[in-house]
């Protein structure tokens, strides 16, 4: 049995931890909150991070016989950082996973395992987390036994890395993006910021929408103060205002 603490603070970890478990892999410790003190960290044979919103000690990295590994939804060198995910979206990258080595720079430790995963066209946030941390528990399901019996050798990354940034608010403005940048960011953003268009009453948020002839269709918004509700009853209120 691998003994091993989880650190994981996000939507993202859940799925990695829950596949993991799905593989009969359970954590001694698990921790889920990154705002609050780590506890007092057990020996373990190593340490897993998988979206955890904190940076490690060196001291806890490199406590466990067999190092700490992070799960990344990304290819790395591609998309370092804390926005994978969205990104991913954002620029249309190759959607994949990583499992690596964490050193005292973010992102930037040798590779245990990679691979590419298929996302559908047009996937939004909530479904691309999902499917990219579900591969992420069983890349590394699959290769953890292997890491702590010495059978697998890390890779340097090597260059040509991106880099990703904290997403903020005012990202989510589509009002002066052409069509596929505004539909990128609704996708990118379905869960938060969520992308919104500026009207004379407010900012209308936009929660579906698809491309035709070249052009933005809005499926579903949220008005200023109102609930979810299709773009044709949005238009059809105004009208009924006029």
């Amino acid at each position: 049995m691998i003994k091993f603490v989880f650190f994981g603070s996000s939507q993202f970890s859940k799925y990695v931890l829950d596949t993991l478990r799905s593989k009969g892999l359970e954590p001694i410790l698990n921790i889920t909150s990154a705002k609050e003190p780590l506890p007092e960290l057990p020996d373990a044979d190593v340490y897993i991070v998988a979206s955890f919103g904190k940076i490690l000690a060196d001291s806890v990295i490199y406590k466990p016989k067999f190092k700490t590994l992070n799960v990344h939804p990304s290819l790395l060198p591609k998309l370092r950082g804390p926005a994978p995910i969205q990104y991913t979206i954002l620029q249309d990258e190759k959607p994949g996973v990583t499992i690596q080595r964490i050193n005292e720079k973010m992102d930037e430790g040798p590779i245990v395992a990679q691979t590419e995963v298929t996302l559908p066209q047009g996937v939004g946030y909530a479904e691309a987390e999902s499917i990219l941390g579900k591969a992420g528990g069983e890349l590394l399901a699959e290769v953890l036994p292997k890491w702590v019996t010495g059978e697998v050798e890390e890779m340097p990354q090597g260059g040509n890395a991106t880099y990703t940034k904290f997403i903020e608010k005012e990202q989510s403005d589509i009002t002066n993006d052409d069509p596929e940048t505004a539909l990128r960011k609704i996708k990118a953003f379905e869960v938060w910021p969520r992308a919104r268009q500026s009207t004379p009453t407010g900012n209308l948020i936009i929660t579906d929408a698809h491309i035709a002839d070249g052009e933005l269709v809005l499926d579903k918004v949220i008005p200023p103060g109102k609930k979810e509700m299709d773009y044709v009853s949005y238009l059809n209120g105004l009208k009924g205002k006029q």
